[in-house]
């Protein structure tokens, strides 16, 4: 690394360093602003400050992005180094108690997963890390890589079949879909049937950049089978879909343990949809530079102990 293009930048901090750094992932500073949870006006500050150390531009405006300057280029790389070693000195010692730490892990999830996976996994933290702190982060699969490469996010949960390299993945069960409808729905028994089902009312979630991105098939299948007139509602929510089936004649299609739990609660009966649709493969992702670390081990194996099979990562 050249550590003399960081000579006369003392005064920089590493949350500083990190926006640049994620500026170059991003390109933007509205999308750089929400990966990192703060503000627009925030990131244009800094980036103000930046500009005056670094005595360089650093970005100018081309079209709707912002493209590095060559100064920018030349840092990229031994920026990367910067930030990735002293991540990996913040979090020494090698040894990893999860008993006695304090530490806090960040989670991207959709609002499927909110309800899949917090509930056990904070069950499981009351012997296995009672001191351990969850934080779920919306998530939006534009972004959720550079979430997990800069470290805003430890791992996300929930099925990306696009992730690319850099990030490792291990499988933790599939699942295929189940639709609902009320309790006291007044044709309940006819459901099952392919003409009784394509007859009623129906609510459609429709794929969306918060976490569903798998789901585009499936909605495909039940798009092109229903008649158009007969779909009600389109919502880019699984549990929305839900609640709107919970307080109305219409069905809906979810991800099966969604189905069977959340909607058992809320007064829904679940049965098996009459059409061919398509199973959903859920994982956990993480980014290969946490790979090796001892705490992230620990939650990585936590996650597939509590929600997973036999242990294989990707």
């Amino acid at each position: 690394m050249d550590t003399m293009l960081f000579r006369d930048i003392a005064d920089i901090s590493f949350r500083q360093l990190r926006v640049l750094h994620v500026l170059m992932l991003e390109k933007s500073l509205t999308r750089a602003a929400t990966l990192l949870g703060t503000t627009q006006p925030a990131i244009s500050k800094v980036l103000a400050k930046l500009r005056l150390e670094f005595n360089d531009p650093l970005f100018v405006r081309v079209g709707a992005t912002m493209q590095p300057t060559p100064k920018a280029l030349l840092l990229a790389e031994p920026l990367r180094q910067l930030l990735a070693q002293a991540e990996a000195l913040g979090r020494a010692p090698v040894n990893f108690d999860p008993t006695s730490s304090f530490r806090q892990y960040r989670l991207l999830v959709s609002d499927v997963g909110q309800l899949r996976f917090l509930p056990p996994l904070m069950n499981a933290l009351v012997t296995e890390g009672p001191h351990v702190q969850l934080v779920a982060l919306p998530l939006d699969i534009r972004q959720f890589q550079a979430q997990l490469e800069t470290g805003v996010a430890d791992i996300a949960l929930g099925a990306f079949p696009r992730a690319t390299q850099g990030l490792r993945r291990q499988r933790l069960y599939s699942e295929g879909y189940l639709s609902v409808a009320r309790a006291d729905h007044p044709r309940l028994a006819q459901l099952t049937g392919r003409a009784g089902f394509l007859a009623e009312r129906h609510i459609i979630v429709a794929a969306s950049y918060t976490g569903h991105g798998a789901h585009v098939m499936a909605e495909q299948a039940l798009t092109t089978e229903i008649p158009a007139d007969r779909i009600v509602l389109s919502v880019p929510s699984f549990v929305g879909a839900a609640l709107a089936a919970a307080r109305s004649q219409a069905i809906a299609t979810l991800p099966g343990r969604l189905a069977q739990g959340f909607g058992r609660e809320i007064g829904l009966v679940a049965f098996r949809p009459p059409l061919v649709l398509p199973k959903i493969e859920i994982a956990q992702y993480w980014h290969e530079r946490y790979h090796r670390d001892a705490g992230h081990q620990w939650l990585r194996a936590l996650v597939h102990r509590t929600f997973g099979g036999p242990a294989r990562a990707d």
